[in-house]
């Protein structure tokens, strides 16, 4: 076969949406006409996702002083948070990122258990928060 042929046929007759949308049946498709409905995704695929959206969020973090200034536990806490709520999300922690930039990690840990997001995901939040307050990750 020819690979080459195939996928610029498949690119002019599918198109590219790099947003989910629903087909002329129905189904969610993504990209150049990934049925995610019957296909989904693999482990493999999902992996190369997070990794990227790792990437993503560690440059919008390099800017943030605070940030820079972690220990690499601490950081991953705050990876962790702005995966979930997204860079401008986690900066509105405003009093988390003033108790950090003291290094009052108690102070720290309690801004995080105060939010709207930490009764919303829970546990989550509880183990972030404690790992925050303590530097400390229990494995």
């Amino acid at each position: 076969m020819d690979r080459e042929l195939l996928i610029s046929q498949l690119e002019r007759h599918e198109g590219l949406r790099l947003h989910p949308y629903r087909d002329t049946v129905g189904k969610l498709t993504i990209g150049f006409g990934r049925n995610l409905d019957d296909v989904g995704i693999s482990r493999n695929e999902a992996e190369i996702l997070l990794g990227n959206d790792i990437a993503t969020v560690e440059r919008q973090l390099e800017s943030v002083d605070e940030y820079q200034a972690l220990d690499p536990v601490r950081q991953a806490v705050i990876c962790n948070m702005a995966f979930n709520l997204g860079f401008r999300g986690l900066m509105g922690f405003r009093r988390m990122w003033a108790a950090i930039s003291r290094q009052d990690w108690p102070e720290a840990a309690l801004e995080m258990t105060k939010s709207k997001w930490a009764r919303q995901v829970g546990v989550r939040a509880v183990e972030l928060s404690e790992i925050m307050r303590t530097g400390e990750v229990q494995r």
